[in-house]
């Protein structure tokens, strides 16, 4: 497999982020809905891929994270009345709390131990927002009042319930998050990384600490999660502890596995392509689920890889 040049490889992201500009011209207002909500999740998805692409720890427990973005940025809002930047920096800042101090206690396990210690924090998680629903909304969950998701720059203020400046501040978001990955999985760290994902023993052995750089990657793929869910309250306007469920941590990988595991482009891909699959089928039968299920089987037969990564591995080696 060659390696991509950074010039070559950053000159393909930037080609995908300008697509995706280009786009916002050229389609209608409901896709414009549709695509910000992709690029929004497609950052969960980001931030799932750098723990379990790169370092291959599987959790199930993401959607913690991604809850904790949500209700960070959502409860300051309705409750504590802060201004947009402020309530989506407060919903990063408590996703990152959160999974450092899950990491410390994960990380002590390995294997199927780790999936099922996420697992049961991420239950933890989604009980204490039920338990508190007088503040939470609990099920039914709460919707950020409109003119509280208003972006103001002086004397410049931006309504993010406006269909096209919504999807430009989620292609904001996706453009920065995956600039970052990018960054992140092609510098030493990222290596170093990779390394405790093929043989941690060996890197051990070459003087690494794999505990403080796999939990760094833990506290990164927390952040990057905790920042979808923030952008999805203050953008979408709505906070709900379904987005806390099992279920959510499933989704995201879900969506690497289709997009192609430890590939920077290959989350985005696999949550484009199950959001069009469900959309169009639903169109058209009310037994999607069951088409959905064949698409994926098929998937998986002739890209066992995913999407991205058997390409990879097939005709384009350089991709990053």
């Amino acid at each position: 497999m060659s390696e991509a040049s950074p010039a070559r490889a950053y000159a393909s992201h930037l080609g995908v982020m300008a697509l995706l500009f280009v786009l916002s011209f050229l389609l209608p207002e409901y896709y414009h809905g549709l695509l910000a909500r992709i690029m929004v999740l497609a950052v969960f998805a980001m931030g799932y891929n750098i723990l379990f692409g790169y370092v291959g720890l599987l959790s199930l427990g993401h959607a913690m994270f991604f809850g904790a973005g949500l209700y960070g940025a959502g409860l300051a809002v309705i409750q504590l009345g802060w201004s947009v930047p402020s309530a989506f920096l407060g919903g990063i800042g408590c996703g990152a709390v959160l999974a450092l101090a899950i990491g410390l206690l994960a990380l002590r396990t390995t294997g199927v131990a780790f999936m099922i210690v996420t697992m049961m924090f991420a239950q933890v998680f989604y009980l204490v927002i039920l338990y508190f629903a007088t503040w939470t909304g609990g099920d039914q969950g709460m919707v950020v009042p409109q003119p509280a998701r208003v972006l103001t720059f002086g004397a410049t203020a931006l309504d993010l319930t406006n269909p096209t400046v919504r999807y430009m501040t989620a292609l904001a978001l996706f453009s920065l998050v995956l600039l970052i990955t990018l960054a992140i999985v092609r510098s030493r760290y990222g290596r170093v990384l990779v390394a405790i994902r093929e043989n941690e023993e060996r890197t051990k052995m070459l003087g690494y600490d794999t505990f403080s750089n796999k939990l760094a990657a833990v506290v990164v793929s927390g952040a990057i999660c905790a920042a979808s869910g923030a952008a999805y309250a203050l953008l979408f306007g709505y906070v709900g502890s379904s987005f806390a469920s099992v279920q959510y941590s499933i989704l995201p990988l879900l969506w690497v596995l289709l997009g192609g595991a430890a590939t920077t482009l290959g989350p985005l891909i696999g949550t484009l392509f199950m959001y069009y699959v469900i959309d169009i089928t639903s169109g058209y039968t009310s037994a999607y689920l069951l088409i959905v299920g064949i698409a994926l089987i098929l998937l998986v037969l002739f890209f066992p890889k995913g999407i991205l990564g058997s390409i990879r591995q097939r005709w384009l080696g350089w991709l990053p």
